[in-house]
């Protein structure tokens, strides 16, 4: 398993030959990543007294912060996965008329997956930036940088997976469907963009 690796590891399969793990890949560990940071200024925020007012708070977003990464680390290993569901697609015999029919279908339903999957990965990329502005409020200052680090991670995370959703959807021979995740990639990465300025320009802000 990819996550299983080092980080030098990682970063050593991201660059070998092997087109997995690609970008997707390397989208749902930013991810993972911006969590992290988040249930990191979460774990600097509880037990100090300045700060008992959002004890409460920063509990709940510890442990969301915590789920929320270890999925992002399920997903580095399921983009792989996905890309490899459309290898062997494309790898089926297209003889006879049949094995043409089942390998068509066979492309899509694997190529359907491989979008899917980074969209879940933009999907919580999203959700986290949408976290930083409470966390901005609340959280430790003395982690300031370490909350814009988070934006930029899950900034990163969103747009990378939004990249490999759209070249997966272009793919796609239902129109319909197809149109639909490219809508979905406009509006989540328009979304993300609001939140990620928004988080950069008070982080800036505070460390004049």
């Amino acid at each position: 398993m990819l996550i299983n690796l080092t980080a030098r590891g990682f970063v050593e399969e991201v660059a070998s030959s092997s087109p997995a793990p690609g970008g997707g890949s390397v989208a749902a560990l930013a991810g993972a990543q911006g969590f992290a940071l988040i249930a990191m200024v979460a774990r600097l925020t509880l037990g100090r007294e300045k700060f008992a007012f959002v004890e409460a708070e920063m509990k709940e977003t510890l442990i969301a912060a915590e789920g929320k990464y270890k999925r992002l680390l399920e997903l580095v290993d399921e983009d792989s996965e996905g890309f490899r569901l459309v290898m062997a697609a494309l790898a089926l015999p297209k003889e006879t008329d049949a094995e043409k029919a089942f390998r068509r279908a066979e492309m899509e339903r694997a190529t359907l997956k491989a979008a899917e999957i980074p969209l879940e990965t933009a999907q919580l990329c999203l959700e986290g930036l949408g976290w930083i502005s409470e966390l901005l409020a609340k959280g430790n200052p003395n982690a300031l940088s370490d909350m814009g680090v988070a934006a930029l991670s899950l900034k990163t995370g969103l747009d990378g997976a939004l990249y490999n959703v759209q070249i997966n959807a272009l793919g796609l021979k239902a129109v319909e469907k197809k149109e639909e995740l490219l809508k979905v990639c406009d509006v989540m990465r328009e979304e993300g963009s609001q939140f990620a300025t928004a988080a950069q320009k008070e982080i800036l802000a505070r460390l004049r």
